[in-house]
This record gives structure tokens, C-alpha cells and sequence, in this order.
């Protein structure tokens, strides 16, 4: 096997073993409930890589049922925070949870009387944990599949999949139908899909 071929099964074994170890608590539940009863939008913020898997989270909970926006950490201090209501819910997504815009935005969406904020986050001494009353902790990632230790890789997967996690659950106890999902994504194969009672 090429030295290629080796990065490339390390990084994919690391990111499996990695989702594999996420510790499923009641936190998780606690999670699905909120969201579930949110009556306002959901919104994510995260920064960095986080902010693009925050991006993600939001799209799919849109399509799946759950009106959801996302709120850069950056552009909040300057008036984007005002997209946030009293009915919301926030999730922050940091692996380290020390990130300055985030715990920012989380302090100055208390403010604005945020009913809720969910923590996505790896660091014991993550500064998103004394801010969200259910934290969904990743376990100790650790980034073996990049050969410098710093890339996120393993982080940035686990973090998607809590994300597919809690979306698809959401989904499920909604009882959005074949119907409700077409309904919101109703172009291209899977919108083609959606229309069909035949995959």
C-alpha cells in the first residue's frame, strides 16, 4: 500500500472510530425534546469549520421540518444578532468551546432572553458549558488522521453527525411525511423522490 493510500485509510479510520465513540446520553433526548417544542427558529453559530457544519445542521433541519437559520459569531455584534427571538432556540457549535464570538453571542443572546441554547462541544473546560443547560459533548476527539495533529477532520465529522443525529430525530418525532419533506425540498432527485410513492 502507498503512503497515499495509508493517509487516506487513517483519516477515514479515525473519523469512523471517532463518531463511533460519541457518548449517546440523556443530553441527546433533552436536545430532540427542545427542538421539538421550540416555538420560534432554530438557530446555529459556530465559527471557523464548526460555522460551516452550523451552516449545514441549519439546511437540514430546514428541509426536514424545522425552520432554522444561521448566525455568524462575527456578524452578530453587528446587528445580525437581531435575527434572534425570545421563542428560539440556539445552538453553538465549537469543539474547543473557547472560541471569543462564540461564547460572545451565546452571552449576548441572554439578553435578548433566548429561551434555550444547546452546546455542541469536545473540551471539559469548554466556556459553551456554563452557558447552555443541555450540552451535547462530542468525547475527546482527537485529530490522529491529520499528520500535523491540528486539522479538524475527526471533530468536524463527529460534530456533522451530532448534527444528522438530532435533525433526523427531530424529524422522526415531528412525523414529517414523504409529503411535508417534498413540500419543503421539492427540486432535483430527492425532491423527484419526495413526489413518489416509489424509490
Amino acid at each position: 500500500m502507498t503512503p497515499i493510500m495509508q493517509r487516506i485509510r487513517k483519516v477515514l479510520a479515525a473519523e469512523a472510530e471517532a463518531i463511533n465513540a460519541v457518548p449517546v446520553t440523556e443530553q441527546f433526548e433533552a436536545a430532540v425534546i427542545a427542538l421539538c417544542n421550540c416555538q420560534g427558529k432554530v438557530v446555529t453559530t459556530g465559527i471557523g469549520k464548526a460555522g460551516i457544519v452550523g451552516r449545514k445542521l441549519s439546511a437540514t433541519l430546514c428541509s426536514t421540518g424545522t425552520p432554522s437559520a444561521f448566525l455568524h459569531p462575527g456578524e452578530a455584534a453587528h446587528g445580525d444578532l437581531g435575527i434572534l427571538d425570545g421563542k428560539d432556540v440556539l445552538i453553538a457549535l465549537s469543539t474547543s468551546g473557547k472560541s471569543i464570538e462564540v461564547l460572545e453571542t451565546l452571552e449576548l443572546a441572554r439578553h435578548l432572553n433566548v429561551s434555550l441554547s444547546i452546546g455542541i462541544t469536545s473540551h471539559i473546560d469548554s466556556g459553551i458549558r456554563k452557558y447552555c443547560p443541555i450540552i451535547i459533548d462530542m468525547g475527546p476527539v482527537e485529530e490522529t488522521g491529520c499528520p500535523l495533529g491540528l486539522t479538524p477532520s475527526s471533530s468536524t465529522t463527529v460534530m456533522m453527525a451530532i448534527g444528522d443525529a438530532l435533525a433526523l430525530a427531530v424529524m422522526e418525532q415531528k412525523n414529517i411525511t414523504r409529503h411535508d419533506y417534498g413540500l419543503r425540498h421539492h427540486g432535483g432527485y430527492l425532491g423527484k423522490l419526495a413526489r413518489t410513492d416509489n424509490l
